[in-house]
């Protein structure tokens, strides 16, 4: 299925050695080249020579992105200056910006690992990729175009933001494929459909990243945009950027290019493994990264690993969509919710849109308490507001067991952004 960038393990079952293999050589050469990893490593009492299989990758010590503040900007910085050839910069945990730097190699490593992800969403070099994410310090608008350049189709490097802009190259230049957040894809699917420009747009494929969709919000993509598939990619600043996995079209979890690096999936206050099919914090270990290698580097993102082959026929394995994060979790009633858990209630509710807001504040009784306001679909008039209503409550009852008031509301109501939109609203007062 992946011809031109192909994993490099013919079989799943090659994949511990090879990951051994790669393991040793990143311990090794954060040890010899990094001195923030040397002496991490060493505090721990464990060198290169110590690791001998997968099952040491749990005696290494973790990474955070408070030890990329602590040492800012270089923290992790594995090779000579002139070797490196870029950095790139992320927001960061106290208000400096978490910084890495790439070698050649680690350029070319993320270009062929997005390259595969265009390939598995079964693009072709005919294909005009327009880029609606943001360039600058960021890598997801360098990330998208360069990959799009390896993989060879036409890249159309719009930005982020201007409907107007997007929707005119969308019918001048007929894109194939549009690359945006879910908020923008949302916005664009809503002003196209304002204008009646459906039968306009050659558009057959739309790539999301940077935050979880509803199936509302895929829903009303694919029929105001006219779109045949609408995939997922995932990626971090810290591990490249866009493009480190994508879903398949059978939508079933992402596949994840588990030969450049190592996933593990850990309770968040243990940080022992979770079962598979358990939610976890997303923890990484690079494999061939020079420039800013990473061991066991603590996400913060929640996902749960999913077992088994995919019937789509890739090889790689694959996780959950992103279901939150562990540092954005609100208790509420002595129950964590996570942000992923609304969205996979409301995906699973006919007659609702795209668009929902949670707040937990204080009720006239001092108690805590949960408003989820939803809007109603566009064409959702089918179903009585009680039901719906109903439904919602229910459902989240049902999965999170936790009671909730439900505001049912016109289409078009809850504010849009053309970036990552705010759904969660803490805002009570704790003494």
């Amino acid at each position: 299925m992946l011809n031109r960038f192909p994993p490099k393990v013919a079989t799943i079952e090659e994949l511990p050695a090879y990951q051994l293999s790669g393991l040793q050589w990143t311990v090794r050469h954060a040890f010899t080249h990094s001195p923030f990893y040397r002496e991490r490593l060493s505090a721990a009492g464990i060198g290169p020579e110590d690791i001998a299989s997968l099952d040491d990758l749990r005696r290494l010590p973790f990474t955070t992105a408070d030890d990329l503040a602590a040492d800012y900007p270089f923290a992790l910085r594995a090779a000579d200056f002139g070797d490196l050839v870029r950095i790139h910069a992320s927001s960061g945990t106290t208000g400096k910006r978490k910084v890495l730097c790439y070698t050649h190699k680690d350029v070319d490593d993320w270009q062929n690992m997005f390259a595969r992800c265009y390939e598995l969403a079964g693009l072709t070099r005919r294909d005009r990729v327009q880029i609606a994410v943001g360039y600058g310090l960021w890598t997801a608008g360098i990330g998208f175009q360069q990959a799009c350049e390896r993989f060879g189709a036409l890249a159309v490097p719009v930005g982020p933001g201007n409907l107007e802009l997007q929707i005119a190259f969308l019918i001048d230049l007929q894109s194939t494929v549009f690359c945006c957040t879910a908020s923008m894809g949302l916005l664009l699917a809503e002003e196209v459909h304002r204008q009646g420009l459906r039968d306009r747009l050659s558009l057959k494929k739309i790539i999301l990243g940077a935050e979880r969709s509803s199936r509302a919000t895929l829903d009303t993509m694919r029929e105001c945009l006219g779109v045949e598939d609408i995939y997922d990619i995932t990626g971090l600043t810290e591990v490249y950027g866009p493009g480190t996995g994508l879903s398949c079209r059978e939508n079933n979890g992402i596949h994840y290019w588990a030969d450049y690096y190592i996933l593990e999936v850990l309770d968040p206050l243990t940080l022992e493994p979770v079962a598979p099919g358990e939610i976890g914090e997303m923890v990484f270990t690079t494999l061939c990264k020079e420039g800013a290698p990473l061991i066991r580097y603590r996400s913060r993102d929640l996902t749960r690993l999913l077992p088994g082959e995919c019937p789509c026929g890739c090889i790689m394995p694959r996780h959950d969509r992103i279901l939150g994060r562990s540092d954005d979790v609100v208790i509420f009633r002595g129950v964590n919710i996570y942000p992923g858990q609304v969205d996979e209630v409301l995906h699973r509710v006919q007659g609702i849109g795209s668009e929902y807001q949670v707040l937990f504040d204080h009720g006239p009784d001092g108690r805590d308490r949960m408003l989820v306001r939803v809007e109603r679909a566009l064409n959702g008039a089918a179903f009585l507001d009680e039901q719906v209503v109903k439904q919602v409550a229910g459902d989240i009852k049902h999965t999170m067991l936790v009671s909730c008031i439900v505001e049912l509301l016109s289409p078009g109501t809850l504010p849009r952004s053309e970036r990552k939109t705010r759904r969660i609203f803490d805002q009570r007062v704790f003494a």
